[in-house]
Formats: structure tokens, C-alpha cells, sequence
């Protein structure tokens, strides 16, 4: 199984000016301790189920080039890309930049968003879901053409909701046939569907019960277009609340959560995208000690 680290969370003791050294810390500390990805959320308020709005959030992309330099190994993506917060084209050239400028770490994540709150507070249109899950298909379709070949299909596109005259892309991206593209979401008429067409991989939330099921209507989705299942790499966002020794809190000990890994993995999940509470240094390094190197061969 891999493993890797979603910081969801940027409000640290120190405030504003701890950000920085703080994130340096965490993202140093899981490189060295051999997490497969790192992830930031792609947001502009934090959250519902992790704080109030008014917590620190770091647009997404310019956090992840940051962290490319702060890196060696670990793959860099955004879970999950909003498609209404960019048009397709930047979507491609701002995965190739990072792709680029990594040495080809970079993953494209991507999905049909659903933060309404956060976008019309910040004026970002937010079409209907519907209209969304249209432009995430044109999105990945303009995707796919910019990554082929030396420096991208060049042809044109023409679709509802997108237009373009030259679909180049220079430099094209280290990784080949394309940054790998993950696709957020378990939606099983649409976004599973769109998985099976277009992505590299599928992100859902759930249980054992849960994934397997969204894992076998996914199944059932590539058999419908000709695609091979095993081709598309199948990951979970877990929720990871450890106990770490001298601070307070925290329901799982290490060996709680490498079981439960293990259940997922039984499950059919292949990528364990672990999501702290309370994210810091120490949590890292306990993860890094603790839980990485059991779950290994799962």
C-alpha cells in the first residue's frame, strides 16, 4: 500500500508567522519519512468538518510549488482540484510548471468541486452540478490533448462550455503519457464514469464496505468503455486522529490505524491519503516510525 499526507490545516501555534517554518517542518519531515504524496486542499476558506471559516487557508498550487523545493521524492497534487476555479488550459500548465519544476512529482486532482459558500463569498461563479460535471469532462478532454506528444496536440477544441484554437503545452510534463490525473470523488453514475474515461486514479471517502462497493461500480464502469480496471490506481482519504505522546488528544494509537489500514487495503484501496488532526512535526515523525513501515505490504 502507499501512503500518503494530506495537510488540511493551516492554523498553528504562532499564528500567521508559523505557517511557513511550521508547513517546512511537516512537508521536510514526510518526504524524509517516506510518504508516496503530500496533498494541501484546493480552498480559499477552510473547511466545514475541520474549522471555522475564518482559519488560515494557502491557495493551493503556489503552496505545492513551494513545497517542490522543499522536497525530493514525494509526489505533490491538490485533493481535489475545484473545476470552476480555473479555466482547463491553466489547470494543464499549472500541473506541467509543477510536474517541470520537480523533477515529474506532480499529480493534476480534480473533481466537479461543491463549496458553494466559499465561492460566492469570494465571487468565483459556481455554476449548477450539472453544468460542473460538464466542464470537468471538457476539462479532462483539453487535459489529455496537452499532454500528448513533445508539446501537446495543437488542434483545436470546441465544446459547450470551452473553446480553443492551439492546445500546445511547452515544456511538456516530465511525467509520461501525462501528470497523472485523479479524479476526487464516489459519485457512481457520473464521477465514476469519468474516472474509468479519462483518470489515472479515483479518490473516494468511506469505510471497507463503502470503497469496495464504489471499487466494483468503477469495475463495472471501465468494462462499459473498454478500459482496463487495473490501470486506474484506487486511493482513500482517511481520517488519521493519532495519539501522539505528550500531547493531549488523539483516539487511535499507531497499531489502531495500521489495522484499519489493513481493512481498507482488504477492501481494494491502494493509496491510504492520511488526513491528521492537528497536524504537526511530531505527528510525522510518529507516522513515519509507527505506521509506514507495517502497512508497506499490505
Amino acid at each position: 500500500m502507499k501512503v500518503g499526507l494530506q495537510i488540511s490545516s493551516f492554523t498553528f501555534p504562532g499564528g500567521t508567522p508559523a505557517i511557513a517554518p511550521m508547513l517546512e517542518g511537516i512537508v521536510r519531515t514526510a518526504d524524509e519519512a517516506g510518504f508516496d504524496s503530500i496533498w494541501v486542499m484546493d480552498h480559499f476558506f477552510q473547511i466545514r468538518g475541520v474549522g471555522p471559516a475564518e482559519w488560515p487557508m494557502l491557495e493551493g498550487w503556489t503552496t505545492l510549488g513551494w513545497m517542490a523545493a522543499l522536497t525530493k521524492r514525494a509526489r505533490l497534487g491538490l485533493m481535489v482540484g475545484g473545476v470552476h476555479y480555473r479555466l482547463p488550459a491553466v489547470w494543464v500548465k499549472a500541473a506541467t510548471a509543477l510536474d517541470v519544476l520537480s523533477g515529474g512529482r506532480a499529480w493534476l486532482g480534480i473533481g466537479a468541486a461543491w463549496n458553494e459558500y466559499e465561492s460566492k463569498s469570494l465571487g468565483f461563479p459556481f455554476p449548477p452540478l450539472g453544468e460542473r460535471f460538464e466542464m470537468l469532462e471538457e476539462t479532462l478532454q483539453i487535459a489529455h490533448a496537452m499532454f500528448e506528444g513533445e508539446r501537446g496536440s495543437e488542434r483545436s477544441f470546441d465544446g459547450r462550455h470551452y473553446q480553443a484554437s492551439r492546445l500546445m503545452n511547452s515544456p511538456q510534463s516530465i511525467s509520461r503519457p501525462r501528470v497523472p490525473i485523479m479524479i476526487g470523488g464516489g459519485g457512481e453514475q457520473k464521477t465514476l464514469k469519468l474516472v474509468a474515461q479519462y483518470a489515472d486514479a479515483s479518490n473516494v471517502f468511506g469505510g471497507p464496505e463503502q470503497v469496495h462497493h464504489k471499487w466494483e461500480v468503477l469495475r463495472a464502469h471501465c468494462e462499459a468503455v473498454g478500459r482496463n480496471y487495473d490501470e486506474i490506481e484506487r486511493s482513500n482519504l482517511v481520517d488519521a486522529d493519532l495519539k501522539v505522546p505528550g500531547r493531549a488528544g488523539g483516539r487511535q494509537s499507531p497499531q489502531e490505524l495500521v489495522d484499519w489500514l489493513g481493512q481498507l487495503a482488504d477492501a481494494g484501496v491502494q493509496h491510504a491519503i492520511l488526513s491528521p488532526d492537528n497536524l504537526l512535526p511530531d505527528t510525522v515523525e510518529l507516522l513515519g516510525s509507527a505506521v509506514l513501515p507495517q502497512v508497506r505490504d499490505l
